[in-house]
């Protein structure tokens, strides 16, 4: 298990309208145990015992309705009560076959992916694969005994008394997991492989900056290329450090696209840029209560030292003039939309306008997952703050900025007649498609002209690759990673009592 959270940062306050219930949440709950009203006798087996300090957890308070059913309080972020979506908690002293109902019942959104079908994942002790809950065990509704708010409730039903059942809002990517990941990258001494310490976050965790490219393209005194790419600014959106992991495992492996995109393409990827509030659990907020991606015109040193820092680095690559920056993709996950698809800017010049919807274009092509139809340009006020927005005024004509999207839920296809849920590796196939898209690109605006054969023939190979490798855009994935549920024990046996 991860390590306990730290008292004094799981502090926030919440007023009872936008609390959703009486008593304000302070923290998470820590082996807190529900018996019946008046109970006073020992513990019993079916006396659910929750839990929510470790990293990443969230659950602020639970009220006991009937031996069946609870009703649980998402804590919000630290010094932010806006924010309340993302949970992450355990529970254990179950009852084998003990059935129960959870309700959900202070998000902070109405708008909700439940209402197509998400629902939350689930893993145990024994079986510590993520899978979702079957469908026809979750509802969303208005609730009249909560003001009518919405609700999500969820049935269940253990199996195993000497399990802990962990339940979450999304597959969970935690501090720990990619401080581990990173250390596996770096006992592989690639030469093409540089991490370094950008900066610290305001509880002292690392941001990691990945450097992926030869060393002679860096020694070179041709203009260098670069692609900038980062995550995780909002905590709560984990299926973002899947797709990052994507593209970071594609870009240093063997695959001979990837050797060619590293001979004439700086990568620099910042995996997580707010490490201290997907540590805590938050949502959306850093540990002061900060929403990041809307502090890139003045990020403070202090308040927002991640940021600061790589506001600070692009600004310094950008003023280099054997440097082009050439895009910026900062990837989030979207919780009311399907598939993946990007945000882009609005330019005057005409000619950039469609030179900005290129990409993506080749990314739907590589990606059945990837909706080019759900991909808009614009220029909303509200997004001024955001990394897209901010970069895209500050680099030149030729640089690119995106926000790239993924739902928390799934994808549809013209294929399908129902939504094909994602898992952690469909996220990462998505992103080893981001990372192909480059070479697609670069092959169709001449990135090199003394190594033209060597680019068609890997550019060919890389839409072979794609349509080949890349999730099928048919309904039967579902069915197929079904079955092999099925037969592997690491996956929980789900009842369907819908």
């Amino acid at each position: 298990m991860e390590r306990k959270m730290e008292e004094n940062t799981d502090r926030a306050v919440k007023t009872e309208n936008e609390a959703g219930g009486e008593e304000s949440l302070g923290g998470n709950v820590n082996k807190l145990t529900i018996s019946p009203p008046g109970y006073t006798g020992p513990l019993r087996k079916g006396h659910l015992i929750f839990d929510a300090c470790f990293e990443s957890g969230n659950l602020g308070r639970v009220d006991y309705i009937s031996d069946f059913e609870f009703d649980l309080f998402i804590r919000p972020d630290t010094c932010n009560p806006r924010f309340r979506v993302w949970f992450n908690f355990t529970v254990e002293n179950i009852r084998e076959t003990q059935r129960v109902i959870f309700n959900i019942v202070n998000f902070s959104k109405t708008k909700s992916l439940y209402r197509e079908g998400m629902s939350p994942v689930v893993k145990s002790t024994s079986r510590p694969k993520w899978q979702r809950l079957p469908p026809k065990n979750v509802y969303y509704y208005r609730c009249p005994d909560h003001r009518r708010n919405y609700v999500m409730s969820f049935a269940f039903c253990f199996d195993r008394e000497d399990d802990v059942y962990q339940f979450a809002y999304c597959y969970p990517y935690t501090y720990t997991r990619l401080q581990h990941y990173l250390a596996s990258l770096e006992r592989r001494n690639l030469p093409y492989l540089k991490r370094e310490l950008l900066g610290l976050s305001v509880q002292q965790r690392r941001l990691d900056l990945l450097t992926i490219t030869n060393s002679e393209n860096v020694r070179s005194e041709k203009e260098k290329k670069l692609v900038f790419l980062t995550a995780r600014v909002h905590p709560g959106e984990s299926p973002a450090s899947f797709v990052c992991q994507g593209v970071i495992d594609f870009l240093v492996s063997h695959h001979p696209v990837a050797q060619v995109l590293r001979d004439h393409v700086i990568f620099k990827i910042v995996p997580m840029l707010n490490p201290d509030g997907v540590y805590l659990g938050n949502y959306r907020c850093s540990l002061m209560g900060f929403d990041l991606n809307r502090h890139w015109q003045d990020p403070s040193p202090w308040a927002h030292p991640t940021l600061h820092a790589v506001k600070q680095l692009i600004v310094q690559m950008s003023q280099d003039p054997s440097v082009t920056l050439e895009f910026y993709i900062d990837v989030h996950s979207h919780s009311t939309m399907l598939n993946g698809f990007m945000y882009g800017n609005v330019f005057e010049d005409e000619e950039r306008v469609h030179r900005q919807a290129v990409f993506p274009r080749l990314l739907c092509q590589n990606a059945p997952d990837f909706s080019f139809s759900n991909t808009s340009f614009n220029r909303d006020k509200v997004k001024a703050g955001t990394g897209r927005r901010f970069l895209g005024g500050l680099l030149d004509d030729t640089s690119y900025c995106y926000t790239l999207e993924v739902s928390f839920y799934g994808y549809m296809t013209s294929a399908c007649t129902a939504a094909v849920p994602y898992s952690e590796e469909i996220y990462m196939k998505l992103g080893r498609n981001v990372a192909r898209t480059f070479l697609d690109y670069y092959k169709l605006n001449n990135l090199t002209k003394d190594n033209r054969p060597a680019l068609l023939h890997c550019a060919e190979g890389s839409s072979q690759v794609a349509k080949s490798k890349t999730v099928s855009s048919t309904c039967p994935v579902r069915e197929s990673g079904d079955r092999k549920k099925e037969k592997d024990p690491n996956f929980l046996t789900l009842v369907d009592i819908g």
